[in-house]
């Protein structure tokens, strides 16, 4: 095989599309596999995989054929070294959490979890810099800084269960990030195992380093430069003070407007999130926060900074919201129901389950002066398709994450959502936008890059990966359009759990 740098790679074993349960190569992977992590950390029977078959974007399933807990960098590295002995794909999975199917095991393989691999190794309040493993829960290193004077500012809306490699491996976002940066801006070095299984070191504890900015490329990568074993994470100083608001409007016109103009104001929030009709009623019938059910959207504004200059923002942030027909504003003026105020948001997504069987979630972006129209698109293409579809974003930066119900049960329903999805999408790119703000390309939206990106750009993006994985055998098929006819690795395709992506 050659690459595109027309470097010779050598294959150390032909590809094993030989390679079924039961069978000697399978069977050879599994006890050398099993030697590196021992019995009790290695998955492999067909019923004990279906776990693994999809992460959030359900729409698209495939099985690992194995399924291995490495519990260490040289674990890793080891894995990794054996795939490629056996020339079998593999990928990294975190929580699961990714919503375009980060972590789906496209033609199977070995799926590495890191879940067990979740200490905070360091944490330096004096260099403000937290070292923490790959499968550490991102609320987890929130809670272990309580009443230390620092956080770690990225707190996607899965907080409660998404791991900081996974969103290393995203760049994912969150409510905060208008103010404070998505995932990259707090990544200050990491520790990453190659697809050919050797282990680098990326920046480091201090602000800047030496040389080319590799640990800001690797952020994002979404796998397919590795996999991330240990990060070095930027803790932020807490602000002195907060003011939390929930602002309810009658329409969503009228909420859009408001958004607009709280920017427009030079006031920049660190969080300015939205929930429309739908949402307001499932997080209403789940929780009981007192949201009146007739509303037709709802805004959590939040500011933080010096106390000195909040009241003086807060004046301004409820003029225009008058000036835009607010119905009413409900202020926290306790730590108490300043929570119950984000609980409502954070748990907005656990409540569509009283909603529909099914969802997916959309991951567009907007300038902030077309929210109303691509909001308008929504509601009409809801009514094209016959579907229920539900709004709950960060507003603040134009990111709109239509939620789309469904029965996943149902082929045709899944079909529906697949037309209306790119339908929005499209639109999106129409306004201005792109097709992703935090969720990825994966591979449910790896077709609309070509729309985005010339044919140089993909080129240039393919010879990228290709220095850190040119064999393509991690994360296969992710992010980037199959537009070259590159020899591929062998594929296992034997499991019954495994369902071809529709």
């Amino acid at each position: 095989m050659v690459d595109s740098s027309n470097q010779t790679i050598t294959q150390e074993a032909p590809p094993l599309d030989e390679l079924k349960t039961g069978s000697p190569p399978f069977t050879s992977l599994v006890q050398q596999l099993t030697q590196i992590v021992g019995q009790a950390n290695i998955l492999y029977n067909a019923d004990e995989l279906l776990v693994y078959e999809c992460d959030g974007y359900i729409v698209d399933k495939s099985a690992p054929d194995i399924v291995i807990f490495p519990i260490s960098t040289e674990q890793i590295s080891a894995i990794v070294k054996l795939c490629n002995q056996f020339n079998v794909p593999f990928l990294a999975r975190g929580a699961g959490t990714s919503l375009s199917g980060g972590c789906l095991p496209i033609g199977g393989g070995v799926m590495i979890v890191l879940t067990k691999m979740k200490q905070i190794l360091e944490i330096n309040l004096r260099d403000r810099y937290a070292i923490v493993e790959p499968g550490m829960v991102n609320l987890h290193l929130t809670n272990a800084l309580k009443g230390t004077g620092y956080h770690y500012a990225p707190d996607p809306s899965s907080q409660g269960s998404c791991t900081i490699g996974g969103n290393i491996a995203t760049n994912s976002g969150g409510p905060h990030t208008l103010k404070y940066g998505v995932t990259t801006n707090h990544v200050l070095g990491l520790e990453a195992v190659l697809p050919d299984g050797s282990i680098i070191e990326l920046g480091g504890p201090t602000a800047e380093t030496p040389g080319y900015d590799l640990h800001g490329l690797y952020v994002g990568n979404e796998g397919t430069f590795g996999i991330c074993t240990k990060a070095i994470v930027r803790i932020t100083r807490d602000p002195e003070s907060h003011r939390t608001m929930l602002a309810v409007f009658q329409t969503i016109a009228d909420a859009t407007r408001a958004i607009s103009a709280i920017i427009a104001a030079g006031i920049i929030p660190s969080a300015l999130e939205m929930m429309d009709h739908g949402i307001i009623q499932a997080v209403e019938e789940a929780f009981h926060f007192g949201f009146p059910l007739d509303a037709g959207a709802v805004l959590l504004i939040e500011v933080d900074g010096l106390e000195i200059a909040l009241d003086e923002e807060v004046r301004q942030i409820l003029e225009i919201c008058e000036s835009c027909n607010v119905r009413e504003i409900q202020r926290a003026d306790t730590p108490e129901e300043r929570q119950l105020i984000w609980k409502s948001r954070k748990q907005a997504f656990g409540a569509i389950g009283r909603l529909s069987p099914s969802y997916c979630t959309q991951d567009g972006v907007v300038p902030r002066t077309r929210l109303p129209e691509i909001l308008e698109f929504i509601e009409a293409t809801s009514k094209k398709y016959n579907m229920r579809i539900v709004n709950v974003f960060h507003a603040g930066d134009g990111n709109v994450h239509p939620i789309l119900l469904f029965d996943e049960r149902d082929q045709e329903q899944i079909q529906k959502v697949l037309e209306a999805s790119e339908e929005i999408l499209e639109k999106c790119l129409e306004l201005g936008g792109s097709v992703t703000g935090e969720h990825g390309i994966g591979v449910e939206k790896i077709n609309f890059m070509s729309r985005i990106f010339n044919e140089t750009d993909l080129d240039t993006m393919e010879t990228v990966r290709n220095i850190f994985n040119p064999r393509q055998i991690c994360s296969r098929d992710k992010v980037l359009p199959q537009h070259q006819a590159d020899e591929k690795a062998g594929v296992v395709q034997s499991h019954p759990a495994r369902r071809a992506p529709h």
